[in-house]
């Protein structure tokens, strides 16, 4: 499991797509820049597209995680403000 230090926290497995994506992104727009935002999530399209749309919003993956329990948590570093 990756060890990253988070600014704020966020769990969106109640959450199914497209709003795990909206979700996510309000939060990550309430940060500062360089900022790093730690977000729960499910596996299949959650897992997969939460993290390609952050990153084509000019975002900074950091790390994708399974934790086990068919979730998995993602670290994400804003860019840009």
């Amino acid at each position: 499991m990756t060890d990253i230090s988070f600014d704020e926290e966020l769990d969106i497995t109640d959450k199914q797509c497209p709003l795990t994506f909206v979700k996510a992104k309000v939060t990550l727009d309430e940060l500062d820049e360089g900022e790093v935002l730690k977000i729960r999530l499910n596996d299949g399209e959650p897992r997969e597209n939460v993290p390609r749309s952050l990153a084509d919003e000019g975002h900074e993956i950091l790390g994708l995680d399974p934790n086990g329990d068919g979730t998995y948590t993602l670290f994400v570093r804003k860019v840009g403000d």
